[in-house]
């Protein structure tokens, strides 16, 4: 289970929403290829995302013991992330602000290949991915943090679910 905590969308237009939607399609590898790719092609426009706002050091789990597994610990992690598993990485990574989650991806994909399991070499990219990753590369700056932001927050695991709003449950919140 996972939800936004805000319970809101962070998306902006509804051809963001439609990206984001086509994302979630995907296959976990596939998943996984688009989100190195968005780093790897746009890395020098697409940063951690407010870096002043992530505080990377909160999340020594996912930043610094998992450097130190095996290639096959580390992707079977991110397939956990990514297919939102109940398992302690998924928690650790779904109790991250959605900032910090960003620092999570830019890190391990600035990585890969050197303390980061690296792309399958015999991994092929399928017309969906290239057209995702297209359209995420067409949009604007903004718009492309804000997919990222909505990509990111929907994987890993957390029980924390969105606060009912005074409409939903008809009482008043008080303190």
């Amino acid at each position: 289970m996972t939800a936004n905590l805000t319970g809101k969308s962070q998306i902006r237009s509804q051809d963001t929403q439609n990206i984001v939607n086509d994302f979630e399609t995907l296959s976990t590898d596939d998943k996984l290829a688009v989100l190195y790719w968005i780093y790897e092609k746009m890395g020098d426009s697409i940063t951690p995302a407010a870096p002043g706002a992530a505080e990377p050091n909160i999340a020594p789990m996912l930043m610094d013991d998992y450097y130190d597994l095996s290639d096959d610990e580390q992707l079977q992690i991110m397939r956990d992330i990514v297919e939102r598993k109940d398992t302690v990485y998924s928690h650790a990574y779904g109790a991250l602000s959605a900032n910090n989650q960003l620092v999570v991806w830019y890190a391990w994909a600035v990585g890969m290949g050197d303390r980061i399991v690296d792309m399958p070499s015999d991994y092929e990219s399928t017309p969906e991915t290239d057209r995702i990753l297209a359209e995420i590369e067409q949009a604007e700056f903004e718009e492309q943090i804000s997919i990222l932001r909505e990509i990111a927050g929907g994987m890993g695991y957390t029980v924390v679910g969105s606060i009912p709003t005074q409409a939903e449950t008809g009482v008043t919140p008080s303190l």
